[in-house]
């Protein structure tokens, strides 16, 4: 059974942030509804603040749907919500004429007049901020929060504010548009800054895997590239002088095998220093790897000292606890500790940001991991530790292969 909250563990850190900012939007709905329609229907009474109320929740719900898909088009996963945000600019300007229109020409009553206005000059600023999410030009952004301030200040004067009461209006929808037009950029840039931060630590796990595989092929080159070349003009030699009938032939031909021979030797000499590359270079390689990935990587213990099959075994469970940590969950931090303790050597590798099942602990990658270690009467531990920490941890004994070596 899955525990609660588990959904959220489980999600990347640019959903996460993706999921926040879509709340937040949709707190500006709730938001307008508690501040301007309760506060509306507490003012103007029963009657007129139903109605009131109903009008405004009848624009915050235009206002959440048009910013969920305004988002969706600043993130690529839809198309630009033109027939929306022009629903929503019609919407708030009918709500906001009539609005202005019951608090001047209504029934009686400062309490209806004011609770009018507080719709009339409410509404305004959340149709602004969020038609201000639809768009990605600055300058059209200042001219929608322009326009809708003007358009107040157009609307109210001629229906029969004042002036100055009219000008002044026109300026709280300026500011007030304006914050919510500002929030919601900026709430934007952030969430495409936090996605674009992601793919770029992708990225450099990527290229780092990708500079291991290249120094690999690079020493295999250097090794079998030369050998090669020699090996092909003397078996063109040898067949010249075989076809000639020469005894020389012979000799070429046992030069080839020896050459063949040194390259067998020297290719298991590269991929043996591959494949048992020593502990404390792995240790030292995976610290650069994760910090490399914005991950902070704290690394404990020495390898001086153990056998070398020993810190060949380690040195591969760094390396695939090193490749999990990088492919899976959200990690932030990672501690890689190394000990020896009772006549075993104790390698730990944990991790934050894990899912709440963590990564596939039936994975090729563990199981090889596991035969190696068994094949050193070791063994190797793969599971959550609880609040998103995933560890891994191999022990392996030295009392089969005598004591650390000073």
């Amino acid at each position: 059974m899955r525990r609660p909250g588990g959904w959220w563990r489980r999600k990347s850190t640019p959903a996460k942030v993706e999921t926040y900012t879509r709340w937040s939007f949709h707190f500006f709905g709730v938001t307008e509804v508690f501040a301007v329609g309760v506060s509306a229907l507490g003012e103007a009474g029963p009657e007129i603040g139903v109605w009131l109320l109903l009008a405004v929740c009848v624009h915050a719900a235009v206002v959440m749907v048009t910013a969920s898909r305004a988002l969706d088009w600043t993130r690529g996963q839809g198309p630009q919500p033109l027939r929306l945000m022009g629903t929503l600019a019609v919407v708030t300007a009918a709500i906001a004429v009539a609005a202005i229109t019951l608090a001047e020409h209504g029934p009686g009553g400062r309490d209806v007049a004011s609770s009018a206005g507080l719709v009339f000059g409410g509404v305004l600023p959340f149709g602004a901020g969020t038609i201000a999410l639809g768009v990605r030009d600055r300058r059209r952004v200042f001219a929608v929060v322009g326009g809708f301030a003007l358009g107040a200040a157009a609307v109210s004067w001629p229906l029969g504010l004042s002036a100055p009461v009219a000008l002044f209006t026109a300026v709280v929808v300026l500011f007030g548009g304006g914050f919510l037009a500002f929030t919601s950029m900026f709430s934007v840039w952030l969430l495409n800054a936090v996605y674009e931060l992601d793919a770029a630590r992708e990225t450099r796990a990527r290229l780092a895997v990708a500079e291991e595989r290249l120094r690999f092929a690079r020493d295999l080159h250097d090794v079998m590239g030369r050998n090669l070349a020699v090996i092909a003009l003397k078996s063109e030699l040898a067949v010249q002088l075989a076809r000639r009938e020469r005894p020389e032939a012979v000799e070429q031909m046992t030069e080839v095998q020896r050459i063949a021979q040194e390259s067998q030797r020297e290719v298991r000499d590269v991929v043996r220093g591959y494949r048992e590359a020593d502990l404390e270079v792995e240790l030292a390689g995976a610290k650069g790897v994760l910090t490399a990935a914005g991950i902070e990587c704290e690394v404990s213990g020495q390898a001086a000292g153990l056998p070398a099959e020993v810190q060949s075994a380690l040195g591969w469970v760094v390396r695939e606890a090193t490749t999990n940590v990088l492919r899976h969950g959200d990690a932030g931090r990672c501690a890689v500790g190394l000990r020896v303790e009772a006549g075993r050597v104790v390698l730990t590798v944990e991790n934050d940001g894990a899912g709440a099942a963590g990564p596939n602990t039936g994975g090729s990658g563990l199981a090889g991991l596991r035969e190696r270690l068994a094949a050193l009467e070791g063994t190797l531990e793969a599971a959550c530790a609880g609040d998103g920490v995933f560890r891994v941890v191999a022990e392996v004994p030295l009392a089969a292969m005598g004591e650390v070596r000073a």
